[in-house]
This record gives C-alpha cells, sequence and structure tokens, in this order.
C-alpha cells in the first residue's frame, strides 16, 4: 500500500462527490440530525411535552387544593366542577374540596385516578423541596451503591460480614444507608415516581451529570420518592446519539461504491497504477474521518458542554472498530448489489443488524460480561467517567475490528472487472468472493481461520440476545438446562458449520476442487483443522468474564477446562474430541457439497444435528 496513491484517490473520492448530494438532501440531513438531538435532549432531560398532554379531564373549583394539582400537570385539563360532565364522560374526575364525588366506573376513569395520584404525590415532593427547613421536610435520605456482579448468581448479603436482614446490604447487590431525625419515613410528603421532583428536589436535574448513577446504576440518592431500579434509558439515547450519523455515512459511501460499477467509472482506477488496496482505502479513509470526526464532535459537546462528567480519546477509540465495521460490510453489500434498489434492501439489513449488535448489549449495563460485547458500552463508561481495563477494551473492539478487515478483504475479491461489471445474484456474488481467495487445497484451512471472525461476533451478539431467556429451566436428560443455553448451544452448531462448509461449497460451485469423496474428505480434514486451531489459539474469550454466566459457558464450552482435571482428560476431552467434531462435521458437509447446493444442504443439515448433539453431550455430562 502506497500513501501517495491512497490520498490521491481519497482527494479525488471527495472532490468528485463535493457535488453528489443535492440540496434536498442535505436539507433532509440536517433536519434529521437536528430532529435527532432535539429527541435525545428531551429523552435524557427528561422534559419536553408528551404523548398524554390534556388527556384527562378533573372538574375542580379554585377552592379545592387539587386544583394546582391538575393545573401544574399538563396530563390534566381542569374543568369547573359539574356532575352532568361526569356522567356525559366529559370528566373523568370530580372534586368538592378535598372529596372526590365521582366514583370512577370507566377504565379511563380509573387510570385518570391512578395518574392523579401519582401527579399528587409528585406535587407534594416539590412543594416540600421549595421549604427552607429541607431537614423537616424530608427527614429521611437515602443512597443506593449497586455493586457490580460478576457472574449470574445472586450475591449473599453477609458476604461482606453484614448480618442477613440488615439495612445496609440486599441480595440484589445494592447497599443502602439511610439518615434522619427521627419520625415517620414519609415526612409529610407522599411516595411517588422518580419523575418530577427531580429536577427541582435535587435529585437528577436536566443534565448528563448523573449518568454514572442513572446509567450503569452505580450510585442513586435522594428521599425514598427518588429511588427507583435502574434502567440504561440513558445509555440507549447516548448510543442513538453515536451511532445514527454513521448510518447518513454508510448510505452516501454505498451509493458511491456502487455508481462506480453502474456507470463503469471504477475502470479509470483500474486501469491505474494504484492497487485494488490503495483505491478501497483511498475511497474509504473520507467517510471513515467523517464517522470519526462526527463522534468527536459528539464527545466534545458532551464534555465540554457540562453534560457528561467524562468524555476522552477512548471514547472516539471505541467507535473507530464500530465504523469501520459498519462501512466494511457497507462495502461488500456494494460489491454484491446490481442496483440502487438492491442496494437500499442490503444497506437496510446492515443497519438493523449492527443496530442490533451495538445497542443490544447496552441494555445489560448492569452485567458487564454481556455489555461489554458492544464498543458503545465503552463510550457511556468513557462519558461517565468509570475507568476502563485493557482487557475490556481489547475485548469489546477486537472481534468488530477484525471482522471489518475480513469483510473488507472479501469485498475486495470482488474489485476486478470480471466481477465489478457483472449482474449476478447477490447469493452467487457471495460464493464468488470466497472462491476469489481460494488458490489450492490448504486454501480450505485457510479461510476457516480467516471467517473465525464473523464466528466469534455472531456467537457474541447470540449471547447478548438469549441472555434473557437463561432463567426459562427446562428438564433435559435428567439434568436442569435452560432455555438460553440450549438455544446458543444451537446457535453455535450452525454459525459453526456454516463457517466451515461455505467456502467449500463456493469452491466446488466455482470448480476449484474436484468432485470426488476422497478429495471432500481431504477438504473437510483441513478445514475441521484450521477451524481447532484458530479456535483454541483464540484468546478473545479469556479476556472477559463470559464464563461467569452459564449461556458463556455453553457458548464457550471447551475454552477452558474446569480446574481439577487430570491432564490426560484435558487432552482427550478439550482437545482431541474436539478436534474430531470439527472434522468430522466439516467432512460431512464437504462431501455433501460434491452434489450441489441441494447435496451441500443436506451435508450442513448433517453437520449441524452431530454438532449441536456434542454440545449438548458436553453440557449435560461434561460442564
Amino acid at each position: 500500500m502506497e500513501w501517495d496513491k491512497l490520498l490521491r484517490v481519497a482527494r479525488w473520492e471527495v472532490t468528485k462527490n463535493a457535488g453528489g448530494l443535492d440540496r434536498r438532501t442535505v436539507a433532509v440531513m440536517a433536519l434529521s440530525l437536528i430532529a435527532m438531538g432535539g429527541v435525545a435532549a428531551i429523552a435524557v432531560g427528561g422534559g419536553g411535552a408528551g404523548l398524554d398532554d390534556g388527556l384527562y379531564r378533573v372538574g375542580a373549583d379554585d377552592a379545592s387544593p387539587f386544583y394546582d394539582v391538575a393545573a401544574a400537570d399538563g396530563t390534566f385539563v381542569v374543568r369547573d366542577p359539574d356532575p352532568a360532565a361526569v356522567e356525559r364522560g366529559e370528566q373523568e374526575l370530580l372534586f368538592r374540596g378535598t372529596r372526590l364525588v365521582s366514583v370512577p366506573r370507566t377504565p379511563k376513569e380509573r387510570a385518570a385516578l391512578d395518574e392523579f395520584r401519582s401527579s399528587t404525590e409528585r406535587y407534594n415532593d416539590r412543594t416540600l423541596a421549595r421549604d427552607d427547613n429541607q431537614t423537616a421536610a424530608f427527614p429521611v435520605s437515602v443512597t443506593l451503591v449497586y455493586r457490580e456482579q460478576a457472574g449470574a448468581d445472586v450475591l449473599d448479603p453477609r458476604e461482606d460480614g453484614g448480618a442477613a436482614g440488615s439495612d445496609s446490604d440486599s441480595d440484589d447487590g445494592a447497599s443502602g444507608g439511610g439518615t434522619g431525625d427521627g419520625g415517620g419515613s414519609d415526612g409529610g410528603a407522599s411516595a411517588g415516581g422518580s419523575g418530577g421532583s427531580l429536577g427541582e428536589a435535587g435529585g437528577g436535574g436536566a443534565s448528563l451529570s448523573g449518568l454514572g448513577a442513572r446509567l450503569t446504576g452505580e450510585v442513586q440518592g435522594g428521599t425514598p420518592s427518588d429511588i427507583s431500579p435502574p434502567f440504561p434509558f440513558e445509555s440507549l439515547v447516548l448510543a442513538f446519539l453515536y451511532i445514527v450519523p454513521m448510518n447518513f455515512v454508510i448510505q452516501a459511501y454505498g451509493s458511491s461504491m456502487l455508481s462506480e460499477r453502474l456507470n463503469r467509472r471504477g475502470e479509470l482506477l483500474l486501469v491505474t497504477p494504484a492497487s485494488r488496496a490503495d483505491i478501497i482505502a483511498g475511497k474509504t479513509l473520507p467517510y471513515l474521518l467523517g464517522a470519526v470526526g462526527v463522534a468527536t464532535a459528539i464527545t466534545a459537546t458532551l464534555r465540554f458542554g457540562g453534560l457528561a462528567p467524562g468524555g476522552s480519546p477512548i471514547a472516539v477509540l471505541a467507535v473507530v472498530p464500530l465504523a469501520l465495521l459498519f462501512l466494511a460490510a457497507t462495502f461488500c453489500g456494494a460489491m454484491f448489489a446490481r442496483s440502487f434498489k438492491e442496494l437500499t434492501f442490503v444497506t437496510v439489513t446492515i443497519t438493523v443488524s449492527l443496530t442490533s449488535y451495538a445497542f443490544v448489549p447496552a441494555i445489560f449495563t448492569d452485567i458487564t460480561p454481556i455489555a461489554l460485547i458492544s464498543p458503545l458500552t465503552l463510550v457511556v463508561m468513557d462519558l461517565t467517567g468509570q475507568a476502563i481495563s485493557p482487557s475490556a477494551f481489547a475485548f469489546s473492539t477486537l472481534p468488530p475490528l477484525v471482522t471489518a478487515l475480513v469483510l473488507f478483504g472479501l469485498g475486495a475479491g470482488l474489485y476486478r472487472e470480471e466481477d465489478m461489471f457483472t449482474q449476478r445474484p447477490i447469493p452467487l456474488k457471495v460464493l464468488d468472493a470466497l472462491s476469489g481467495r481460494i488458490r489450492s487445497r490448504r486454501s480450505a484451512a485457510k479461510m476457516s481461520v480467516v471467517l473465525l471472525p464473523f464466528v466469534v461476533v455472531a456467537e457474541l451478539v447470540a449471547i447478548a440476545f438469549l441472555f434473557v431467556l437463561d432463567s426459562v429451566s427446562l428438564n433435559v436428560f435428567g439434568t436442569n438446562q435452560t432455555l438460553g443455553v440450549l438455544l446458543i448451544l444451537g446457535v453455535v452448531a450452525v454459525v459453526e458449520e456454516v463457517a466451515k462448509s461455505l467456502h467449500v461449497y463456493a469452491g466446488y460451485d466455482a470448480a476449484r476442487y474436484e468432485r470426488t469423496v476422497r478429495s471432500a474428505l481431504g477438504l473437510g480434514a483441513l478445514s475441521g483443522l484450521g477451524f481447532f486451531l484458530a479456535e483454541k489459539g483464540l484468546l478473545i474469550a479469556r479476556l472477559s468474564d463470559l464464563e461467569s454466566l452459564s449461556i458463556g459457558q455453553a457458548a464457550l464450552q471447551g475454552a477452558t477446562p474446569p480446574a481439577g482435571v487430570p491432564l490426560w482428560a484435558v487432552a482427550l476431552l478439550f482437545l482431541l474430541a474436539p478436534l474430531v467434531l470439527h472434522t468430522v462435521t466439516a467432512a460431512l458437509s464437504a462431501v455433501g457439497a460434491t452434489r450441489g447446493r441441494t447435496g451441500y444442504l443436506a451435508g450442513l443439515g448433517a453437520a449441524v444435528v452431530v454438532h449441536f448433539a456434542y454440545n449438548l453431550t458436553v453440557v449435560t455430562s461434561l460442564v
């Protein structure tokens, strides 16, 4: 790769596409970004108009103490009290002084009464928050500190030496402390929800300064009415801020790459002295810099705008692998698509898939091994001022980074005249991308190693998606297993068998191998051997605590032998047995691939069944 040629291609890409976006497109993009920022600000700050404004009508006169409650809450509209209006369904609630005159009969009236109770509690909190004597107004102050759980096991409340049932610890990992002057815990204030009083009573405010508490459940304090279970809503908003601009970038990038094919302008680059690597890297560099620049601007705004306690270059570095993964997937999609309509379908699929990969793990912010699957978790941790260890950074960023490099390599195999300007369906283009890397029989082992990053990312995403099912117990062969474990065993079997066999089928489809059983058995052995060596040499699973979770143990079974197992048993069960498994199942798929597509699917199905049976046996009998 020559930097002068790469930069020249990048400069040409920028100048060529400088006028590629018309004013309407730019205006739509600008409005979308403004709307995104506005929605994010409202969501984080908890303000703004709601969809339930004016939903309920309350009859109350000025003398009623509930008049001010209804007037202060936009959910309610205050009307003159009229019993006839209640009968006609024009008022849901009717008050005479402090007495509720109307009896709720319809679901809407009952819902109005429940909402009015919550609104009254928040109104009381706000009123007490303005009192000069805050100790008398709120005699009880509670602070919760949520301890990080290393696994799915419930923490022992006596773990730190405290007595069971004490006020200082609870079995959900939260420790609470309260201070007060005695008397009732209410102190004249009704216990309400967490909203409403946060901004005025010092519970949270409209900025992100309390993100450490509200995102990760690290610390939460205030009156009893302020305490609520942690939910990572703000972390999802932050992820939203970083992920949405990437969709604009990949749209422009995919359109540029496809235009090179449809307009045959790519021929001008192919005949230049620049190599394919120079061309692809040069065309990708401006969009990568654009995505990183947007991430840098967002981080700087949150940091220097006082909206987040943290925000360092680590947050930007964590976004780079994700941006590369978006661009690499879009590059392959542009190489596969035959039209802009087909590219739109591919781009939407990429956006939904990768956005899910980035968002779903962030939901489990209190379960670090799950959350760290997504690089955006590192961004949230850095913005909230939490320390990030090198192993955690590597665990989150290496899989998407290596997968992106592999995708660029596969797409580069199609960046040649005989593939760029042909109109073939997407499945056949995928096979062309794989077969383009096959040079000899030894390529079967090499391609299994190359495709291993896809396996890692797919299995990590499956763990994040199926983790919620890890609490559903089933009886399998006399042992208790969870639904999540059984599903992850199936996902592992399918993903690994496809990764070991698809390139072999692509080689047969491109007539790179001899269609004999002997040749298929040899290719299967090489593919299984390559996958086995790469899998055992992979240290990414050892950089995390996924094996502390039962579903992680199922997905990574065999990666780390249990303590106390003799050396000969380790060699037999954790080295020889997996090697035999991978070679046999890869051979089944390879033999089927010699018979064409139908035979390949049949062989792949048999390999998946054998692999699943092996995994289930290991989990139920050996682990």
